[in-house]
């Protein structure tokens, strides 16, 4: 028997074939067509378990409805329930809420990334933040803020400033110690360190986090609207509640469907918007960043426009 080994291909006049990475990107056509394939499949099996009269169902209506009773309840969401109105009721919360958060959270981290006595101090409660259950700031937060717009802005700045906090801090110490000894080494201050070298090499992976947290966040706010005032509208979350109470699965099925494709087009959004302000990092053109310089180049310091 002839002793095989590693150049037998070669040997025998054959290219090994090539082994197949592990880890890898696929072609962008490949990758929509199994997200369709997926989608298709997801669409047969509800399809499947729904068809047929009421009684002879695998699933029964009353636990979910077929894919025919829910587009046709599509008009009645879009008009009795307000869809519309409920949707931009629940970014504006969103907006609100995670802006509020953003803007105490980043520079709380960035201080706690430079300053070790201050991580040390914070540290408690970004752990207590990041691992206490969300549900339970509902009733915390009625204690403290009432019942209202003020409540569920307040719940969504706690519910997710311990993990901007977190992350922010977690990217400035990425930054290679490298950029800070050269500039220490050419005469740099402190706040010059800071402002100058590790909140710009930073920025990229805190944006990133920023619109990965989004996310979260508007998932976040569905807890958060189970009480609303009067007949205005009450947001996605009170939809659902609302639609839960009355037996109604058609409305819970399209709000389910709008909440991930409303996410999915703001985190493309965002995505975007990331790409153009980092593009040595992820590619982009840099159409924004050359836009503000533009417009800052067109003016003295005066505010007259420059020749």
């Amino acid at each position: 028997m002839t002793p095989s080994g590693p150049n037998e291909a070669s040997r025998s006049g054959r290219e090994p074939a090539p082994a197949r990475p592990l880890r890898g990107q696929v072609p962008a056509a490949t990758a929509v067509l199994w997200g369709l394939t997926c989608i298709a499949a997801v669409l047969a099996a509800w399809f499947i378990a729904t068809a047929g009269e009421a009684e002879s169902r695998m699933i029964g209506p009353a636990t979910l409805p077929s894919p025919a009773e829910t587009v046709s309840a599509v008009p009645r969401v879009f008009g009795e329930r307000r869809l519309v109105a409920n949707t931009l009721v629940t970014l504006s919360r969103v907006c609100l809420g995670f802006g509020l958060t953003t803007a105490v959270g980043v520079p709380l981290g960035i201080l706690a990334a430079c300053f070790p006595a201050l991580r040390a101090f914070v540290a408690p409660l970004t752990v207590f933040g990041r691992n206490i259950p969300v549900a339970a700031l509902i009733p915390l937060t009625f204690f403290f803020f009432g019942i209202g717009e003020f409540q569920k802005v307040m719940f969504l700045f706690i519910a997710s400033v311990a993990f901007v906090v977190s992350d922010t801090t977690a990217a400035v110490l990425e930054v290679p110690e490298r950029y800070v000894d050269t500039a220490r080494t050419l005469g740099a201050s402190r706040l010059q360190i800071i402002t100058k070298v590790l909140v710009p090499l930073a920025a990229p992976a805190i944006f990133n986090s920023l619109r990965l947290l989004f996310g979260i966040a508007f998932g976040y706010v569905m807890l958060a609207e189970v009480v609303k005032f009067g007949g205005d509208a009450g947001g996605l979350g009170d939809l659902i509640n609302i639609s839960q109470r009355r037996g109604e699965r058609e409305p819970i099925l399209i709000v389910l469907v709008v909440i991930p494709l409303v996410a999915y087009l703001i985190d493309r959004a965002l995505w975007w918007l990331q790409c153009d302000l980092f593009p040595h990092r992820y590619g982009g053109r840099g159409w924004l960043p050359r836009f503000v310089r533009g417009i800052l180049h067109g003016f003295s310091p005066a505010g007259e426009v420059t020749p």
